[in-house]
């Protein structure tokens, strides 16, 4: 079905529910950033793929907003002629509720399904439809209603992630969550974050691509926790487990009857940025509220010191496979027999020859050429590259393993670059270096610290639209809060045991892309009279490609950080590599003198 056949049936929904428009956002009743294929209405409507992405449809127009990472993607994938596309965050782009106030007339209605918006998504958007004297309806699931072919949810079996990867059992995680609910003073906490409810339970699935999780609801109270999720997804051991530790299972599609059957007397403790509206329009309006941030992100953000054991052993895995990826590709792109999906299937293929590997962390952006300036580009058969010994290559990828998640980005010259090239290069490797020697005083955000790694671009009046770091999971998702490191205030501070990404970047639309990444730990440096101040340790082991660095433009501290990790990359690597491979790392890790 073409995409204008789609939403001429979605408007003759709407004409018949009396609905002047419709919102279908990106994500699941879970809010999750990579939501199974049966929640991927928008990206059924529209054919746009990117994780990100509002889709707005009236009954005479239709639009879909994204931000920068998107751009050019959705510029591809949108027929400009059925669908608009507004760039987030470009001047004079409007959101789209300001848009429908524009376009709608007061009176009408718009419909949204409140179960794939969070609780602050809905409020927000409710004061400014609001503003237009636009009603909003918030139980409308027309969008769905049409999608005849609709994946089912999936239905794999959950297995265990031992307590001796987790660092904690499911008890003692259970006890710390119940300890910070009493000084909240909540009886229940519910949880539908799916990597939440997994890292609570030492449980892990393959329900989302990627992510190793699987579909629930959990409610802790101070006596006994209940998950919902389908039974049969559960082995009889982990039933057994579950039921030592007072968690009561449930039918899954039970849970919206559930809380609403609660008693009034519950005190809830919820987050309103990871809860979805729909859960809390199901809660008694006489039980109280109280809302603060999640208290199993609180915790899970901080690894624990197993697991930061483990994620070091996991990250030198990692490297190795990195660094024979790249070595393998130095052999062959001469061959022009490499393209973007055959660079990443190889990759993986080194990755899962790792200890601990249970798949990739996301799909894999194998950029050659003008493709690396779109920021998630995702290679398929249609627009698969040939890599040739020219150019400039961006690979960004990550894998799953029982010890640890990992993400990493290196930028490849496959021939001589241009000065341009090392230019815009060198300018990233300074932001990356800056940001990673920074020490900063405890209580700090991510928003403090963002600036360090665009100051040398924004002196040439460069810059890029994503964020510089993202926290990330345990064998969890990639991307994980609270923590962040970008232009905008979350509020959320940077403490010890956070392990969050390094990824400044430069996009030059038609000519190439570049970004350099690593993962990099929060530690405390030392204490003074001005109090306590934080450090970054980089964990990720892989070398930075010399031949795009112009040496004029690095400081001599700069040079040395780069001479320090490259040694440290060697020194780790060399072990667990064949004779040749270690004498090319070598090579690429000597010295820039």
């Amino acid at each position: 079905m073409q995409v204008s056949d789609k939403l001429m049936l979605l408007r003759s929904r709407m004409d018949a529910a009396g609905v002047d428009a419709c919102i279908i956002p990106s994500g699941d009743p879970h809010l999750s950033e990579y939501p199974a294929d049966h929640w991927k209405v928008r990206e059924w409507l529209s054919e746009f793929t990117g994780s990100a992405g509002t889709l707005v449809v009236t009954r005479e127009e239709a639009a879909l907003w994204t931000d920068s990472r998107y751009y050019l993607q959705a510029e591809e994938q949108l027929d400009e002629l059925t669908i608009q596309l507004f760039r987030d965050g470009q001047p004079g782009t409007p959101d789209y509720a300001s848009w429908l106030c524009e376009v709608l007339m007061p009176g009408d209605k718009v419909a949204v399904n409140g179960a794939n918006l969070s609780i602050t998504q809905l409020r927000t958007l409710t004061r400014q439809l609001r503003t237009g004297q636009i009603q909003i309806d918030s139980v409308s699931s027309v969008a769905e209603d049409i999608w005849a072919s609709r994946p089912t949810i999936p239905e794999d079996t959950i297995f265990m992630h031992d307590d001796d990867w987790a660092g904690k059992t499911r008890a003692e995680k259970l006890l710390e969550i119940r300890e910070i609910m009493k000084k909240e003073g909540a009886t229940h906490y519910i949880t539908a974050a799916l990597d939440e409810v997994a890292w609570t339970l030492n449980l892990r699935g393959t329900d989302v691509l990627y992510n190793p999780v699987f579909h629930a609801y959990l409610i802790i109270e101070h006596d006994q926790a209940k998950l919902f999720v389908n039974p049969h997804k559960l082995t009889a051991q982990i039933a057994q487990k579950l039921a030592i530790d007072d968690v009561k299972v449930y039918l899954y599609d039970d849970f919206y009857k559930h809380i609403k059957d609660q008693s009034t007397d519950a005190v809830y403790f919820i987050d309103a940025d990871k809860i979805n509206s729909a859960i809390f329009a199901a809660l008694s309006p006489k039980s109280e509220k109280r809302e603060g941030l999640s208290i199993i992100n609180r915790l899970k953000a901080c690894k624990n010191a197993i697991e930061l054991n483990h994620l070091k052993e996991t990250l030198i895995n990692d490297g190795v496979a990195m660094v024979q990826f790249l070595y393998w590709l130095e052999e062959n792109v001469v061959s022009c027999k490499v393209s973007e999906l055959s660079a990443a299937k190889k990759l993986k293929s080194f990755r899962a020859g790792q200890q601990g590997f249970m798949g990739e962390s996301f799909g894999a952006i194998s950029a050659y050429g003008p493709h690396g300036a779109i920021v998630h580009y995702n290679a398929n058969a249609q627009t698969d590259a040939v890599l040739k010994p020219e150019g400039i290559y961006l690979i960004d990828s990550g894998g799953q393993y029982l010890g640890g998640t990992t993400d990493i980005t290196r930028t490849i010259a496959l021939g001589t670059p241009s000065q341009q090239a090392k230019e815009d290069f060198t300018l990233v490797l300074k932001g990356h270096i800056a940001l990673a020697n920074a020490i900063f005083p405890a209580g700090s955000r991510g928003v403090h610290l963002d600036i360090l790694a665009r100051k040398a671009l924004w002196e040439k009046g460069l810059n890029y639209g994503h964020g510089t770091g993202h926290g990330i999971g345990y064998f969890l998702n990639v991307h994980e809060g609270p923590q962040n490191i970008r232009p905008q205030d979350n509020g959320i501070e940077l403490k010890p045991g956070m392990v969050s990404s390094n990824e400044p970047g430069l996009y030059r639309q038609g000519e190439y892309g570049i970004r350099i990444e690593n993962l990099i730990l929060c530690k405390e440096k030392y204490e003074t009279e001005f109090g306590k101040f934080l450090e970054f340790e980089t964990l990720t082991l892989c070398p930075i490609d010399k031949t795009l660095i112009e040496k004029s433009l690095m400081t001599s501290e700069e040079i040395a950080w780069l001479n320090q990790y490259h040694q440290r990359v060697f020194d780790v690597l060399k072990a667990h590599l064949t004779e040749a491979q270690a004498e090319w790392l070598k090579n690429k890790t000597s010295a820039l003198e």
